[in-house]
């Protein structure tokens, strides 16, 4: 088992380095999507000055970076498991002038911090994509100091998250893919109604509350939302590369008929719903 968890550790690594580029070209519009969400679990957390925070799966920085200004006598460890997206947070920081951070490449199921490090952590959208979400939860208790606080988001239901299905809907249907196994790492992995409650009771948090955000991913146009999820979306990208010629433009055709339809005058908002998951140990 503890192979099969490394492997996809390391396929997930892979993925997230090729895509930096993508990240880091699309960041601001990114970023600002995702702004709402970071907000909420930023004030979900009550820092203080003084607070040590980790933040897992922070990609290009974010909600670290965010909360490191917040702390005049405090400090952010900021991680993730690719190297690449980690530059990109390191040079974000340099140009917001944010100097009390750190980054660690690590995995999620075996931080290599002490027990009782942290006053609170930040994880946002990094639980869809664990190989073993209880683990990785377990790890997150053991690294905070009793009484910390963790704040965590995941997407919700694709019913609710325009953004994504507008561009899935036609892959899979054009493609046949098969649905991803029951419990496999995916966008949607977290949605499940008390999932999230579930595993952070498993793995030992107290005072647990749920929520949901709404968020809007401003593209502007079609070719915009377009170009990002091709450059950003690995599912995308996979789902395209199994495509021919032919059948890629398809796909692109529908893609932009499903949304100028939602659309028709144009200011592509596109809808996106999250739910944030609070505890404490």
């Amino acid at each position: 088992m503890e192979k099969q968890l490394k492997k996809i550790s390391e396929q997930q690594k892979e993925s997230w380095n090729k895509f930096s580029p993508g990240w880091e070209k699309w960041d601001e519009l990114f970023m600002s999507f995702l702004k709402p969400m970071g907000n909420e679990m930023i004030g979900q957390l009550q820092l203080k000055e003084h607070d040590v925070v980790l933040d897992i799966a922070a990609g290009t920085g974010e909600p670290g970076l965010s909360i490191a200004q917040k702390l005049s006598n405090g400090s952010v460890i900021i991680t993730d498991l690719s190297e690449n997206m980690l530059e990109i947070a390191i040079r974000n920081a340099k140009r917001r002038g944010i100097i009390n951070i750190k980054t660690y490449a690590c995995d999620v199921s075996k931080l290599p911090f002490a027990d009782n490090s942290f006053d609170a952590i930040s994880c946002r959208l990094g639980f869809m994509f664990f190989p073993d979400m209880i683990l990785a939860a377990k790890e997150m208790l053991r690294v905070l100091k009793p009484g910390g606080r963790i704040s965590a988001s995941v997407w919700n239901i694709p019913a609710k998250n325009f953004w994504i299905t507008a561009m899935m809907g036609p892959i899979s249907k054009y493609l046949n893919l098969p649905p991803a196994p029951e419990g496999a790492p995916g966008i949607f992995r977290c949605s499940k109604e008390g999932l999230m409650e579930d595993l952070f009771i498993q793995a030992g948090f107290k005072n647990i509350t749920l929520k949901e955000i709404e968020q809007q991913l401003d593209c502007k146009t079609t070719d915009v939302y377009w170009n990002i999820m091709t450059e950003v979306a690995a599912p995308v990208v996979e789902g395209l590369g199994k495509a021919d010629t032919w059948m890629a433009e398809k796909i692109k055709t529908e893609v932009f008929q499903v949304v100028n339809q939602k659309y028709p005058q144009g200011n592509i908002l596109m809808d996106s719903s999250a739910l944030l998951i609070y505890g404490e140990k």
